[in-house]
């Protein structure tokens, strides 16, 4: 279960289809400089009372988002999981083990989780500092208020749109430019060697679903786990997947070898056709700009099938 925690973070708790949009901002001005600014987090309205200067990052996602809508400069520390982009002020601070001790001796101004066990709000009050609670995304739509709500909260509302722009137009031209799959084209995605997998219902099973893409999963329960179920090799056998698409290779080694070795899977469509997609686990588990990157992945590999 442990590369199911790496890949989506805590997925049962992300929100359905609930938005995060920008509350009323009390002297906003136009790329969302003014301050005091309030948005609207998974915690609820969070208050910013000036532009923050010393951010820390616990989420690998919001330092990614952060650095694209240009708020790189000023992030202070991030989580030993954001490893993207290059040079992120990374340190030994822990999303999911959140040390209220540890965060306060970077002096933050804005603190961004994406997990929140029930010790953490307790924790970061102490601190005084407003904290923005951002969990898995469920869909494109929430992932793209979050970009929002940085936006505004560190003063980077147009860098926010701009790039909620780009992602949405680069999107669209990946999903027009790619022909459609024939019907009852299904993948296995998988998160770890255990088969725990995604059903179309997740954020990367939507996202794959815009390809004309279908889980095996689905038939394992949507509600299971959150959308989430661990699978087993007979079900998968019997499910007979079109292609297989790994997000544990660099957790766990697996590849398009290793798969093909497991006993009985030879024989599996996906594998006997080369219809292996191996993923970066990183890119995988987030939600943020270089979800593009995965999908133009995916639809290369469905071109390439269809060409």
């Amino acid at each position: 279960m442990k590369a199911v925690r790496s890949s989506l973070g805590i997925v049962a708790m992300v929100l359905g289809s609930m938005l995060f949009p920008i509350a009323g901002t009390a002297g906003a001005a136009p790329g969302g400089a003014g301050f005091p600014v309030t948005v609207k987090a998974a915690n609820g309205s969070v208050t910013i009372a000036k532009r923050p200067t010393a951010i820390v990052s616990l989420s690998a996602t919001a330092t990614e988002m952060l650095y694209a809508i240009g708020a790189g400069s000023q992030v202070k520390a991030v989580d030993k999981y954001s490893n993207y982009p290059k040079g992120t002020p990374m340190t030994s601070l822990d999303g999911y083990s959140v040390n209220a001790e540890a965060i306060a001796k970077y002096h933050p101004d804005l603190i961004v989780v994406a997990y929140d066990p029930p010790a953490l709000a307790a924790q970061l009050a102490k601190l005084k500092i407003p904290v923005i609670y951002d969990p898995a995304a469920a869909n494109l739509a929430v992932a793209y208020h979050q970009y929002l709500g940085l936006g505004a909260a560190t003063g980077h509302l147009l860098g926010a749109q701009r790039e909620v722009a780009h992602l949405r137009t680069v999107v669209t031209s990946i999903v027009k430019a790619t022909p459609r799959p024939p019907a009852g084209t299904t993948y296995y995605y998988e998160l770890d060697p255990t088969y725990y997998s995604v059903t179309s219902g997740t954020f990367m099973g939507q996202l794959l679903g815009l390809l004309g893409l279908h889980s095996i999963a689905d038939k394992a329960g949507v509600n299971s786990n959150g959308g989430y179920p661990q699978l087993t090799a007979e079900f998968i056998l019997q499910a007979n997947p079109t292609y297989i698409f790994l997000a544990d290779h660099g957790c766990c080694k697996a590849t398009p070898a290793t798969v093909a070795a497991r006993p009985g899977w030879s024989a599996l469509s996906a594998v006997a056709n080369h219809r292996i997609v191996t993923l970066s686990d990183d890119i995988a588990s987030r939600w943020g700009p270089r979800i593009v990157i995965l999908l133009q992945e995916v639809a290369n590999e469905l071109k390439r099938q269809q060409g």
